[in-house]
């Protein structure tokens, strides 16, 4: 059996709870079983069989050990297993339970309910540090409180500005309201503020969670976390634990300090780059038109169509019904998968709260810096778009943001390591990275993130990305819209998809170059 190995100490506020929902109730024998297979020439190897005696379980351990020892890992992606998460913070979902491709998530979402008070991770602390600590986390909780009713009157009046014959009093639009309002006001929480989920990893993604987390600079609660996960598996398996590596992990590599002036004059400098935008296209095929549609005239075998006819082959919904449909059939269509052929890299900048759901589409991976590297010790957050309309809400944030930046730079200045003082940061802060991805998957997140029910920053970026693409590519980007644009052009009724969720705004008669909004 292993342990937790931070110290119980580390935490101030309730340890983050951890509880396995759901499995197979041996996953070392599946993956051996599975591993077996590969050579029976008797059918399926069933996992008991593996078992079953003694002189079983010795070849079964022999050839889990060799598999693992050569990389051959695919048979430990057979069994899965749902972990119910409560008491974890905002920034380690960010910085590892979400960064990277092999999972699935379901987690309360801030958007949409209200975030309560109390519900912060806080790290052990000496006696002055907790107090300035916990001064800001209420100060930030207050603010919240305040926004919310601050942006309201805003929220409601461009509510019924869009639906115009809506009556004011009746609950059912209040509810929106409000969500409007939480969904702004949340940039001032920290990141400290707490999530609870669902969680659902391979029994590979899991082993690699605990082999990264044996690297010594592994922040605390990531570590705290992946060895409770671990320590469920091993209640309903022990074996298990034979497949877990005790030796300690390098990493990557470490580096000197930097200095706060020489992490901005890198920020200032990636800043220029973005010209102004939130998103821009710094790479892309060359001939990508011409190499779309060879990859068209490929798989359809035909020589008599012009890039001009493939191209709308593939990207015209009236051509490709298939992107119209909301469940997503697009990786599983012969055409289709003709987009995998052409990519797109952009440099970004949006906030931790946004980022947090931009990189939930895994498939146009990115490269993002902890927040530690790109900290110097100034406000450095992005501001909603609402703010504009309501000039105290904003100037309540900058207030807040600004006493926030001054508390960290107190913790730090007296000797609290940037893993515990970061928790302070406003969900509002600057994450800049760089993304790419091939069109595909570029498609299925512009077709979902320029609907104007999206989170305000995704749409956005998606309305800068598409625009570029399209000005560079022409034939590419004419056909990549809202969702409900590509249902009506595939006769798909009703248009938007989003039920009782309908933005109010026909989208689909609007070029992308007329997307606008404010909530």
């Amino acid at each position: 059996m292993i342990h937790a190995s931070v110290p119980g100490d580390f935490f101030e506020s309730k340890h983050p709870d951890i509880q396995l929902l759901g499995t197979l109730n041996r996953p070392y024998d599946l993956a051996v079983a599975s591993a077996r297979t590969c050579y029976s020439s008797k059918g399926i190897i069933r996992p008991e069989q593996v078992s079953v005696d003694e002189r079983a379980r010795a070849l079964r351990d022999r050839v889990a050990a060799s598999t693992r020892e050569a990389g051959h890992l695919t048979t430990r992606q057979h069994a899965h297993f749902v972990f119910a998460l409560s008491h974890v913070s905002r920034q380690f979902l960010w910085s590892f339970l979400h960064s990277h491709p092999y999972y699935n998530s379901e987690q309360v979402s801030q958007r949409y309910v209200k975030v309560k008070g109390n519900h912060f991770t806080i790290p052990k602390l000496g006696s002055s540090e907790k107090l300035l600590y916990e001064k800001i986390l209420n100060l930030q909780m207050g603010a919240y409180e305040k926004l919310i009713i601050l942006l309201m009157p805003a929220v409601t009046e461009e509510y019924f500005r869009i639906f115009k014959n809506r009556k004011r009093p009746d609950q059912r639009w209040q509810n929106v309201i409000q969500k409007k309002a939480f969904e702004v006001a949340r940039y001032i929480l920290p990141v400290a503020t707490q999530a609870y989920l669902y969680h659902t990893v391979s029994a590979l993604t899991l082993l690699r969670y605990h082999r990264v987390s044996q690297s010594a600079d592994t922040p605390s609660e990531q570590r705290f976390i992946v060895n409770r996960m671990v320590e469920e598996v091993l209640k309903i398996d022990p074996d298990f634990e034979k497949e877990i590596d005790r030796g300690s992990f390098r990493g990557e590599a470490e580096e000197s300090h930097r200095s706060f002036a020489d992490v901005k004059s890198f920020v200032q400098s990636f800043d220029q780059r973005l010209s102004n935008r939130c998103s821009k296209l710094i790479d892309a095929n060359q001939h990508a038109e011409t190499t779309l549609a060879d990859a068209v005239r490929l798989v359809l075998a035909r020589t008599d169509i012009s890039d001009q006819q493939a191209i709308d082959i593939v990207l015209d919904p009236k051509h490709n019904r298939d992107l119209g449909d909301t469940f997503n059939v697009t990786t599983l269509s012969p055409l289709s998968r003709a987009l995998f052929q052409i990519h797109f890299t952009f440099i970004k900048k949006i906030s931790h709260t946004a980022d947090s759901q931009n990189q939930r589409h895994r498939m146009t991976p990115a490269a993002r810096a902890s927040l530690e590297r790109h900290y110097f010790g100034e406000p450095d957050v992005v501001y909603p778009k609402l703010f504009e309309r309501v000039p105290q809400a904003k100037k309540l944030y900058e207030d807040v943001v600004h006493q926030t930046v001054l508390a960290v730079n107190t913790l730090l200045k007296k000797g609290v390591s940037f893993e515990k003082a970061q928790y302070l940061l406003p969900n509002g802060w600057a994450v800049r990275f760089e993304e790419s991805g091939d069109l595909l998957n570029w498609h299925h997140k512009w077709k979902l993130r320029t609907c104007y029910n999206a989170q305000e920053e995704i749409f956005y970026a998606s309305v800068d990305e598409l625009t570029q693409v399209s000005k560079q590519f022409p034939s590419i980007g004419k056909h990549i819209l809202a969702p409900c644009y590509l249902r009506q052009q595939a006769s798909m009724t009703p248009y938007c998809p989003e039920g009782d969720r309908y933005c109010g705004v026909p989208v689909w008669k609007k070029r992308i170059d007329q997307y606008d909004r404010l909530i």
